[in-house]
């Protein structure tokens, strides 16, 4: 039975993976009674009482919790931004290339949500050629409102909530989206997107739009769906060419799923690059517990909604 520690199990993503792991019968989960949740001696004793920690802490405390590991044997799956760009941790998307690292590391590093539908879709075309690597992109993301953890969902669930957040709300506008640092190292990009990241009135879902003109690629819209077809054999996102929902995407698509779609839509001279999944789920808690269920050796999707 493999030991299972949630370090931060309050958050939304630490909720969210108890949830999906509640019922697994080839798991122990250790808990930590409320009153030594945040006691550094209790949580020292459980990381390394367990196989397996997750770190759902903003970034100071899931280094600090690395620093209370000292079992070497213990596997660390951190979703916080404090190790996604450490080369000493492996990165934690297994369809881009990455499974068999993630397969033999004992520090994986979860993606960012914004970042994830980002290099779902720049990443596989970079290592391809068909994107430049010193090509100037734009991103624009929509995103639930649960991605911005309890407070956010306390104001956007509140009856009595500013009118202001019945509208959509454009965020990280000083360019500095704690997420870029990786979407340019993991992407293999030399330079960061103009990112626009929109928090919406609804709980959970994302899309993120990558656009492209023709003339900036070594190839066409047909070589992309190609490349995707390719990366995306295996695993837990899927490349699709339907039409959506009536010429129409929706953001919540996937909310409360754990799986991710690609597709390319557009026509010959702009191109429009598009991953869907749930901020929460392959964004966030269905990606970790992917990323645990490949250090086990079972099935990637075993004990999420695909």
């Amino acid at each position: 039975m493999t030991k299972v520690f949630i370090d931060g199990s309050a958050g939304t993503t630490g909720l969210r993976i108890h949830e999906r792991l509640s019922d697994r019968k080839d798991l122990s989960l250790v808990t930590l009674p409320d009153e030594v949740r945040k006691d550094p001696t209790a949580r020292r004793e459980a990381i390394n009482g367990a196989d397996i920690v997750f770190l759902c802490l903003p970034d100071a405390a899931a280094i600090e919790a690395v620093a209370m590991c000292d079992d070497p044997n213990v596997k660390i799956i951190d979703t916080s931004t404090a190790h996604r760009t450490n080369d000493a941790w492996a990165y934690g998307f297994a369809e881009l290339g990455r499974r068999a690292q993630i397969q033999a590391s004992k520090r994986i590093a979860n993606p960012g949500c914004h970042a994830s539908g980002f290099l779902a879709l720049t990443e596989p075309l970079v290592r391809a050629g068909l994107l430049k690597a010193d090509a100037y992109l734009s991103c624009f993301s929509l995103t639930g409102y649960s991605g911005g953890g309890k407070k956010m969902i306390a104001d956007y669930e509140n009856g009595e909530r500013d009118k202001l957040l019945d509208a959509p709300r454009q965020y990280g506008i000083a360019q500095a989206h704690k997420h870029l640092p990786e979407m340019v190292k993991i992407s293999g990009l030399q330079n960061a997107p103009a990112f626009c990241p929109i928090v919406g009135d609804f709980y959970s879902g994302m899309e993120v739009t990558v656009p492209v003109f023709a003339k900036d690629l070594k190839g066409n819209a047909e070589d992309i769906k190609s490349v995707y077809r390719e990366t995306y054999k295996e695993g837990l996102v899927r490349f699709v060419e339907d039409e959506g929902e009536g010429g129409f995407l929706s953001a919540n698509a996937f909310a409360d799923r754990d799986d991710m779609e690609v597709r390319v839509c557009g026509n010959g001279e702009r191109i429009l690059l598009v991953s869907r999944f749930d901020n929460l789920g392959k964004g966030a808690s269905g990606a970790a517990i992917q990323n645990m269920n490949i250090l086990l050796g079972v099935d990637e999707a075993t004990g999420l909604n695909v």
